[in-house]
């Protein structure tokens, strides 16, 4: 099935630029290329149909198709290597470690703005820093507790970060669904492979909420707090809340009373400690942010300030989504830690500073434009592929509002061969690992890989076309498995 596979000019995560396979990852394509014929594809259709029956969707506003879509799953894995995975996760431990010294610093003395390692007015003119949270002690001292960070290999083979997503990460359940499919589809080369488990990050997260209940609470009530079923993301909250044994809730079943947080129950009113919020802050509490919200509990800042509730991720933490602040994470890492990054930013070009600016308007054909505080895609051109009035569009909302934009050097993101008709084509996927942080900064093994299942694209992103694989971080340092291994794996004869 492989036959006709070319890697291309691109760094491919499967195949190494002569067309062999890379040493990881050799057992798998032979497995898969002594399958009968059809039979992958046969398994493929089996993992749709359990998808659908499983109800694994995502939501697309706008769309004329409908907005509950099935989301797509390709079952060529992603290989992480056991070194590789290493260098990964040190280097997110490190980031998560400084974002969150940096957070707790801007809401509270503000050394790095005094020190001019961040000019103070771009996060002042965030559109994601709340004052409000200025003076805010969240419990342990933690603002981050669940994190994905956005990762992508270039052409050159190195890994850089391309966005931290700190406000209400989502994607993690399709991890775990992913893997859950692979697991019933092809049992037994993922054990023969060595392939790290997912299936405790349900368990790690309640450790990780469980951490930050009030002083004096043993067995704290957590709940799972959802804007409802028409948020994009309601699956995995439902799914979340059914996995951890815990409510799900809306702003509505909630209500606070003499600064603390209660659960309208059947038998009566019930205490809440923690909270898993997936809401942005805005919609939060109508008391303390946007007062027209009608999903949030009003009072509940209050209350946290108070420390009788716990909310994960802090209020606030939001101002280090945004891609201008991403910008300075080296800058972080190196004044919090005093160590070198030993994962890079993608270059970045801030237009709020004139010098990028001017560089930014005269390259647009050559660059990626980002506005700082969209997701999913969207507020982004990639000039190579832009129209000229595309461009010229986005040159003037640049010169209209530096400060919401970023540019970045087109990348060439890494490819893994994805099921197309009959064979196998590349397409470009990125990574986003999640890190928790409770009584330890603990990261995933693997996460969810992104794919563009569109030819030639570069966005990942559900809501514009792309699909999911699972990705397999090695257990071990990676030896050779027997063809007989091999064909046993896959169940063939």
């Amino acid at each position: 099935m492989f036959s006709g596979y070319c890697p291309e000019s691109f760094f491919d995560e499967m195949f190494q630029a002569d067309g062999t396979p890379r040493r990881s990852c050799r057992s798998v394509v032979e497995a898969i290329s002594q399958l009968p014929p059809g039979e992958f594809q046969r398994r493929q259709k089996a993992l749709d149909r359990a998808l659908l029956k499983l109800g694994i969707t995502f939501t697309v506003y706008g769309d004329a198709g409908g907005t509950e879509k099935i989301f797509p799953f390709d079952c060529i894995p992603r290989i992480v290597d056991t070194f590789e995975w290493n260098h990964i996760e040190a280097g997110l431990i490190q980031r998560i470690t400084a974002l969150n010294m940096f957070i707790s610093d801007i809401y509270g003395p503000q050394e790095i703005l005094k020190d001019g390692i961040i000019p103070r007015e771009l996060i002042e003119q965030a559109k994601s820093y709340r004052e409000v949270c200025r003076g805010l002690k969240p419990p342990r001292g933690i603002w981050c507790h669940i994190t994905g960070t956005d990762l992508i290999r270039h052409s050159d083979g190195g890994i850089y970060v391309l966005e931290d997503n700190l406000r209400c990460p989502s994607g993690v359940s399709y991890v775990l669904q992913n893997r859950y499919l692979m697991q019933r589809t092809f049992p037994r080369i993922i054990a023969q492979t060595g392939v790290r488990p997912v299936d405790d990050y349900p368990l790690r997260l309640y450790s990780t909420l469980k951490h930050l209940a009030p002083e004096g609470v043993g067995e704290p009530v957590i709940v799972v707090l959802t804007p409802g079923i028409y948020n994009s993301a309601y699956y995995e909250h439902s799914f979340l809340a059914q996995q951890m044994g815990v409510e799900l809730v809306e702003g509505r079943d909630l209500t606070v009373r003499d600064g603390h947080v209660y659960m309208r129950t059947t038998n009566g009113f019930e205490p809440v400690h923690v909270i898993y919020r997936r809401i942005d802050d805005d919609f939060l509490d109508p008391k303390a942010f946007r007062a027209d919200s009608m999903l949030g509990v009003p009072g509940l800042m209050n209350a946290y300030r108070l420390g009788n509730v716990a909310l994960a991720n802090a209020p606030g933490t939001g101002i280090a989504d945004d891609k201008v602040i991403y910008a300075f994470v080296p800058e972080m890492i190196r004044y919090y830690l005093g160590s070198e990054p030993i994962l890079p930013n993608v270059q970045t070009y801030v237009c709020a500073i004139e010098e990028h600016r001017k560089y930014v308007l005269d390259h647009l054909d050559e660059l990626v434009v980002k506005a700082a505080n969209e997701a999913g895609g969207y507020g982004m051109m990639i000039g190579p592929h832009a129209s000229v009035d595309e461009r010229q569009e986005f040159a003037e909302r640049i010169k209209a509002d530096p400060r919401n934009y970023i540019a970045q050097p087109t990348l060439s993101l890494s490819r893994v061969p994805t099921l197309v008709g009959e064979g196998f084509e590349g397409r470009h996927v990125d990574l986003r690992p999640y890190i928790l942080y409770g009584q330890q900064l603990w990261v995933m093994p693997g996460g969810l890989t992104r794919v563009a299942l569109r030819k030639g694209s570069l966005v990942v992103n559900s809501s514009q076309g792309g699909g999911s694989k699972d990705t397999w971080v090695l257990a071990r340092p990676f030896e050779d498995a027997t063809s007989e291994q091999s064909r046993e794996a896959f169940g063939t004869q």
